[in-house]
């Protein structure tokens, strides 16, 4: 029908969620995330060690600027994989 979207609805999806396969998905995320950050402490770290006139360089980049932008997106993400967390545990103690 006009103006129905492909999401299921809470319910539905709980009953159409296979959970081992669920589980895997939040541990492949939760790698995925999780090493996104050492990465990004390891790019700090690294920008620390040059001198002010190549940081200044480097951050008006585009790249630098993708960066930031992607950063900004993997947050949102973590808030969506702790929302995902939630309903794995319920999931688990039905």
């Amino acid at each position: 029908m006009a103006g129905e979207t492909d999401q299921l609805a809470p319910q539905d999806a709980k009953s159409d969620l296979d959970y081992e396969q669920a589980r895997l998905a939040y541990s492949i995320i939760q790698s995925l995330l999780e090493h996104t950050r050492v990465v990004s402490d390891l790019i700090a770290v690294m920008a620390q060690a040059l001198d002010e006139d190549t940081q200044r360089a480097l951050t008006q980049t585009p790249i630098w600027t993708a960066y930031l932008d992607s950063r900004r997106d993997l947050d949102r993400t973590r808030a969506n994989v702790e929302k995902f967390a939630s309903v794995m545990k319920q999931l688990g103690e039905e």
